[in-house]
């Protein structure tokens, strides 16, 4: 992967940043005045840093912790908050009913925070509740599932789902490589989200570069234990022979894993998605099929209080240009195996 993947002090590089790597930093040349306060130049160029400053509130929409990693972005949203003395979170009840969400958006309006964090139940469907916030001059962080319009926030941030995909292939592609009518199945998440779709097409576009590699299977699950078990089982009832697996998420992973075992199945490898503790913990010891992860890092989360305490405070960010934060972020999904895994055990979620 990219060198700047594997740097852990790097802005947005992946979910590999450490607690105070987002949006840390002053401008080389900060200077006071003589009564304590930021001089005229500094306020003109000021970045976010870890220093209190103003304060701000901050409202969190999030999601309903029904998913290892849904219950991840709402526990890195509130941990990073409190290492803020300048934040105050005021955060909603997760929900994934947007009647629900739309309400729980309009209450944190009604308070008037000075940010708003959503990460929508369905980003179509909470577009004009970000555009009311922001009508009302509360700038938005959308995290990841994206608005319908641009002008229902002022930031996102988000995972890469086609480059998930991607990497999950090249990374297959490159342990396959030298391997004569190579074999490989697919599991993926639930097909009715784009996000499955993005994820497959990343997958099968990174493995035309390998003409030995065929896609021979496809079956797709719901991102639950169960369902990874279930069809899991159905692709080894299938399939008596390939040679790698890439399964979307890690949580139906697990599923996935029991059906491997209790088929007494190997000679495969298997690539996971998302980046959960479970699968970090199998990959660091390296006695079974599962070989990778290809990352979608919750960290988000707390990057998007980051930047909306930097929206907050009128300030942009360090190791950039910039006066202003940017209109949008996209993480990278880097790949996780048994080189680099203590490196990021600290950010799997359960």
């Amino acid at each position: 992967m990219p060198e700047f993947t594997s740097r852990r002090g790097l802005l947005f590089g992946a979910a590999a940043v450490s607690a105070g790597a987002v949006l840390t930093g002053c401008t080389s040349n900060e200077s006071k005045d003589s009564e304590g306060g930021d001089s005229a130049e500094d306020n003109k160029q000021a970045v976010a840093d870890d220093k209190p400053g103003k304060a701000v509130t901050i409202g969190f929409a999030g999601p309903q912790a029904d998913h290892g990693w849904l219950n991840a972005i709402n526990d890195n949203a509130k941990e990073r908050a409190k290492k803020y003395k300048d934040v105050t979170l005021e955060a909603t009840e997760g929900s994934n009913d947007t009647a629900a969400q739309i309400g729980q958006v309009e209450t944190l309006i009604n308070k008037k925070v000075d940010v708003l964090v959503i990460l929508p139940a369905d980003g179509k469907a909470l577009t004009q509740v970000g555009l009311k916030a922001m009508k009302a001059g509360i700038p938005v962080v959308n995290l990841d599932r994206i608005f319908a319009s641009a002008q229902a926030y002022r930031c996102w941030i988000g995972g890469d789902n086609y480059g998930m995909g991607l990497n999950a292939g090249h990374y297959i592609g490159e342990k396959l490589k030298d391997k004569k009518n190579a074999k490989v199945i697919e599991l993926a998440g639930l097909d009715n989200l784009e996000l499955t779709k993005e994820r497959t097409k990343g997958f099968d576009d990174a493995l035309k570069n390998y003409s030995n590699i065929e896609k021979v299977a496809r079956q797709a699950a719901e991102f639950t234990v169960e369902s990874g078990q279930s069809k899991m089982s159905q692709l080894l009832q299938a399939q008596k022979n390939f040679d790698a697996l890439w399964n979307h998420d890690d949580d139906q992973g697990v599923g996935a894993l029991r059906a491997i075992k209790q088929a007494g199945r190997d000679g495969f490898l298997m690539v996971g998605g998302a980046g959960a503790l479970s699968a970090f913990e199998e990959i660091k010891q390296d006695r079974g099929v599962l070989k990778a992860t290809v990352l979608y890092p919750p960290t988000m989360a707390a990057s998007a209080i980051d930047l909306a305490r930097a929206l907050g405070q009128g300030k942009g960010i360090s190791g950039m240009a910039e006066f202003e934060i940017p209109a949008s972020l996209t993480l990278y999904s880097a790949v996780v195996d048994k080189d680099n895994v203590d490196q990021y055990m600290s950010t799997g979620f359960k």
